[in-house]
């Protein structure tokens, strides 16, 4: 795909605080896929876009969550808001609303029509390889009398 003008302005990142924040047109598709605040409780004080971003910025640059910038949120809300979101499916439902949005801005279905499987994956899935090799590439547990000298 040749990139076009419309490709370009669509991927500028200018204006940015930094390449991984969410532009206003990303987070009016993310937004109505967030749950509000709980009712009866504290009110949310925190802005869930900065939550977000900070979540997005230790995803890009790789940095450790202790390496967070601070004009981003604390990093114990951050980490709290990422474990919330994993345990409860929002993260997987925005990245699929947003795999969806990006598969239909360039003509194609919201779903792929084929997949591709090599045959390395197709036997392992058929050997049960996930269970066989994972016991195996843990260390075994040791109690802690077992090196105690008497």
């Amino acid at each position: 795909m040749a990139w076009t003008v419309e490709h370009r302005r669509a991927a500028n990142r200018r204006g940015l605080r930094y390449p991984s924040d969410l532009t206003d047109a990303e987070w009016e598709l993310v937004k109505p896929l967030i749950r509000p605040a709980k009712r009866g409780g504290r009110p949310r004080t925190v802005e869930v876009r900065e939550v977000l971003n900070a979540i997005f910025y230790v995803l890009s640059a790789g940095c450790q969550r202790s390496a967070l910038p601070k004009d981003l949120p604390p990093k114990s809300t951050v980490w709290d808001y990422f474990s919330r979101w994993e345990g409860d499916g929002t993260l997987e439902r925005l990245h699929h609303a947003l795999y969806a949005a990006a598969r239909e801005a360039v003509g194609r279905k919201a779903g792929p029509t084929t997949a591709i499987i090599d045959s390395q994956t197709a036997q392992a899935a058929q050997e049960g390889a996930v269970r066989s090799t994972h016991p195996a590439m843990t260390r075994p547990r040791r109690s802690p009398g077992a090196s105690a000298i008497c």
